[in-house]
């Protein structure tokens, strides 16, 4: 169990910016031989959560050693217009390779109105119109590049469209991407179902549900598989996938919401599945969980520890990454965020 393996955490690693909320960390071992994380950030004088949905862009930072300290490098997917579909905010990267080529999973979104203004940050929440629109618009898409340091190759159209008679009817995010060695590639994906008003009904957490999709090729088309949920919403209520192969087929972590499927509030499940169609969760067992260990050898349960991203080398897991926050729990309570890592115990 990852859980188990979970070794004590450099203080001093991760990546974090001041002035920047920072978030969804995610690493590759780059041409270079460095280690490269693409990451969230957003101006910290916008709320952390939503602040991320009108003003997220994707950045990297670098570092010789996994562990880090990482130092941000430059913006990779900068805003770039309110009529691309990806123009106004790019957020949850998950960087990949094949063969020579690097491919940028994110979530990206538009809307039509103007940035919000500092002076109208403390306003801004879920019921803002411009909140409303980024979050009916957002969309999985990618980027590629020859060089882990670019140019990036920007999509003008997302790889995953909702679809208006289905359970993904409201959006795309969270891409999960399980790259195979011919180039294609399984999706997990999150996803709502749309609903009528009043918005905060489809805005609670328990709407939230998983699809899975399918590529033949990276640059696609992308096939979304099911007409159902990959668990049922009735009792699973998870975010933040992250799916790996393993001998017969593939696992999944993921962010258990609840906590009444791994045992943890906000911990991590984990699930099997051997077509990584039919999924199915080892229901009492974390994949990980908030109550960390430091380098110090102190001890802390984290305010939030979500958008894990594990990182393989030589197909071996060595290193767990973590979007973390400060304070008691929930966006609305964090002073701080920054991407944390997690060396994983080897086997012998």
């Amino acid at each position: 169990m990852l859980a188990n393996q979970m070794l004590p955490s450099p203080r001093s690693g991760g990546f974090r910016m001041d002035g920047y909320w920072v978030w969804c960390g995610s690493v590759v071992k780059g041409e270079d031989e460095r280690y490269h994380m693409f990451a969230s950030r957003w101006p910290k004088y916008l709320p952390m959560h939503p602040g991320w949905l009108v003003a997220s862009e994707v950045v990297r930072a670098v570092s010789d050693a996994p562990e880090g300290p990482y130092q941000f490098e430059e913006v990779v997917l900068p805003f770039r217009g309110a009529e691309y579909w990806d123009g106004r905010s790019t957020h949850n990267p998950h960087i990949v390779k094949h063969q020579d080529t690097y491919i940028l999973y994110y979530m990206g979104s538009t809307h039509p109105f103007m940035d919000v203004s500092p002076e109208e940050a403390e306003s801004y929440d879920l019921h803002d119109p411009r909140c409303i629109v980024a979050r009916a618009n957002k969309r999985i898409g990618i980027a590629v590049s020859k060089s882990v340091y670019g140019p990036w190759e920007r999509m003008d159209s997302p790889i995953l469209q909702p679809r208006p008679d289905k359970f993904d009817n409201f959006f795309t995010s969270n891409p999960a991407p399980c790259m195979h060695e011919d180039g294609s590639v399984l999706l997990v994906y999150k996803t709502r179902t749309y609903k009528s008003r009043p918005y905060p009904t489809f805005l609670h957490s328990q709407t939230m549900s998983f699809g899975v999709a399918k590529a033949d090729h990276y640059r696609g088309p992308y096939t979304a598989l099911a007409d159902e949920t990959v668990f049922p919403t009735d009792k699973f209520c998870l975010e933040d996938p992250f799916i790996y192969q393993v001998p017969g087929g593939y696992e999944m972590i993921a962010k258990d919401m609840i906590g009444n499927i791994c045992g943890e509030y906000h911990g991590g499940i984990l699930a099997r599945s051997q077509d990584g169609i039919h999924w199915e969760a080892l229901e009492g067992e974390k994949s990980y969980t908030r109550s960390i260990k430091w380098d110090d050898g102190t001890e802390q349960v984290m305010g939030s520890l979500e958008r894990p991203f594990i990182l393989f080398e030589n197909n071996e897991p060595t290193h767990m990454f973590f979007a973390t926050a400060d304070g008691p729990g929930e966006f609305t309570k964090a002073a701080n965020t920054w991407n944390m890592v997690i060396p994983l115990k080897r086997d012998k």
